[in-house]
């Protein structure tokens, strides 16, 4: 791409690099946005051919060979990602075996050396597996705590496993929740896709995929219902009841949509937090399940910039004579 092209983008090339989330906006606004995104570029590409004009015949020159050098840079570490990639396969691979162990003890299907005779013990001492594993380990780890709600552990009770895997077409990775049959939800498989694109070698989010849930009557999650008194004076007695949302695990797999009047940024912010959950998932509860069950994981600073303000509780309306019941849509 010439110089000149990456100084004034094309519109239409923009709109078509939007996160898919961004479809949710109206034409206005999502024209608001791809011009936005576009200024932002145009004016850093103006601040580039700023600083290079100002510099003297022979720094320029220096310039020049430095970017050689960079280049030089570059391709190598083109291989090492290529290099890295083929080694993570190798040995995800040879993981596999130790998740298909691990999961065969945490639901009860393999014992191991030393168990006693479940037959010969009460009935109220018998144990399948290892119960809760799942929602320990994630209630564990800072980051997932956060998006944890007290109604969300029912239904994580019943997680059996969490898997997840790379895919080539388009790029990224795929994460599994596999849940036992529960009182919540029909699936017995939900997926997290994260589709990515490489800008020169780094990943980059391009949109997120998740299921479809399918809630039964009354056990909705993500949503919840609220009663309001009618007004003294009202011929009506009975209650007015509206569904709100409201934080929940299970958002994960609704991926952000932003309203019209939030700002490209607020976008960005949004799909950032989603991908860096994942990202947790992928690189931090999966392969360390038992340590984070334990508690022996320890979350150093690397995780201080994955938390923000999405796991706050949902706050009922100023109402004195609002009534929130808890009854889930």
């Amino acid at each position: 791409m010439s110089n000149d092209n990456a100084a004034n983008p094309d519109a239409s090339d923009l709109g078509a690099a939007l996160p898919e989330a961004a479809a949710a906006l109206s034409v206005e606004d999502r024209a608001g946005l791809v011009n936005a995104l576009k200024n932002k570029l145009q004016n850093l590409a103006g601040q580039h051919a700023d600083v290079l004009e100002t510099l003297s015949p022979n720094v320029r020159k220096r310039i020049e060979v430095l970017r050689e050098i960079q280049s030089e840079h570059d391709e190598l570490e083109k291989k090492f990602f290529e290099e890295r990639a083929a080694l993570e396969a190798k040995y995800q691979k040879l993981y596999e075996p130790l998740y298909i162990k691990r999961y065969e003890i945490v639901n009860g299907v393999m014992k191991v050396g030393g168990e006693t005779n479940e037959a010969a013990m009460d009935e109220g001492d018998q144990e399948k597996g290892v119960p809760d594993f799942w929602l320990t380990a994630m209630k564990t780890n800072e980051i997932l705590a956060e998006e944890i709600s007290e109604r969300d552990e029912g239904a994580l009770k019943y997680l059996k496993d969490i898997k997840w895997g790379r895919i080539d077409d388009p790029k990224g990775f795929k994460l599994e929740f596999l849940f036992d049959s529960n009182p919540y939800f029909k699936n017995s498989v939900l997926t997290k896709t994260y589709h990515m694109v490489d800008d020169e070698n780094e990943p980059i989010l391009e949109k997120a995929i998740g299921t479809k849930i399918e809630w039964y009557p009354g056990k909705c999650l993500t949503h919840k219902i609220l009663k309001k008194k009618p007004k003294k004076g009202s011929k009506s007695v009975k209650p007015i009841t509206k569904t709100e949302n409201c934080e929940s695990f299970f958002n994960f797999f609704n991926p952000p949509l932003i309203p019209d009047d939030e700002l490209a940024e607020e976008l960005q912010d949004r799909l950032e937090h989603d991908y860096n959950i994942g990202s947790a998932i992928q690189d931090k509860l999966i392969p360390h399940a038992v340590s984070w069950f334990t508690g022996e994981a320890v979350q150093g600073n690397e995780y201080d910039g994955l938390e923000g303000d999405h796991g706050s509780d949902v706050e009922d309306g100023d109402d004195e004579e609002d009534e929130d019941e808890d009854e889930e849509d």
